[in-house]
């Protein structure tokens, strides 16, 4: 059985990954940072699974929880197939450079990039042994190009560093059947993070060239064929997923 670490897997984007794995057959680790009653809703919700699923509790900010949710993952199931790095903090708060506190600098910098170095660090190792792994980093449309995005400052950098070491892992860990890849969701919002495709197109969004917004089952669905066994000729991509938002010619607006 193959086995998913899954972080911040127990909401939003990640919670439909969490079950799109679940229902394909695998064991998933889900790590989660602190919403203990979202956790026994989901014990229930997913009790046809619940020989299959692990909840570890850890802030990916800190080094030690990120021991612990690999150590756990081990000792539960054995094995790390996929590593899902959905975690990462963001200040939604409108702030220019200057005015951030270096606390929230680190905290974007630390969730953000230092998490995914810490995860891989201890995965790596594990899927070298296998001959096989499968590493999903999440991005932020167009990051593969190094744009400014004005009042996001920390959590871009952060980003766009992980374009890079997403890639450079996909060099270095090929030759040992390990893929590493990166998917950018366009503006996927409240509850669509965790609705169905079906959902939402009943709703009109004229905000993307398709008509209708993003859902997690969106990025689920990709997710789930780039770590597919066969899908090794997939690795160091940059994968957007926005509705056509991305390709659009702003100037021509």
């Amino acid at each position: 059985m193959r086995h998913a670490v899954i972080t911040a897997g127990s909401k939003g984007l990640g919670k439909k990954v969490t079950e799109h794995f679940l229902e394909k057959g695998c064991s998933v680790t889900v790590n989660f940072r602190s919403d203990f009653a979202r956790v026994e809703q989901l014990k229930r919700e997913w009790s046809p699974y619940l020989e299959q699923v692990q909840f570890v509790h850890g802030d990916v900010t800190k080094k030690e929880d990120i021991i612990n949710i690999i150590e756990q993952a081990m000792n539960r199931f054995g094995r790390i197939d996929y590593l899902i790095n959905n975690a990462g903090p963001y200040i939604f708060e409108r702030k220019k450079l200057a005015d951030y506190e270096d606390t929230e600098w680190e905290e974007m910098i630390s969730g953000n990039l230092t998490a995914v170095f810490h995860f891989l660090k201890l995965t790596i190792p594990i899927m070298r042994k296998q001959k096989f792994g499968r590493i999903v980093n999440y991005g932020f449309q167009d990051a593969e190009h190094s744009p400014g995005w004005i009042y996001r400052s920390a959590f871009s950098a952060a980003k766009v560093g992980l374009v890079s070491l997403t890639r450079s892992i996909a060099l270095e860990e090929a030759e040992f059947g390990i893929t590493a890849n990166m998917i950018c969701p366009g503006d996927i919002r409240g509850e669509m993070k965790e609705s169905s495709i079906e959902a939402s197109k009943g709703i009109k969004d004229g905000r993307t060239p398709i008509g209708r917004s993003g859902t997690g089952e969106d990025i689920s669905r990709i997710i789930g064929f780039i770590c597919d066994d066969n899908s090794d000729l997939i690795t160091g991509s940059i994968i957007s997923a926005t509705g056509g938002i991305n390709v659009v010619n702003r100037n021509a607006l």
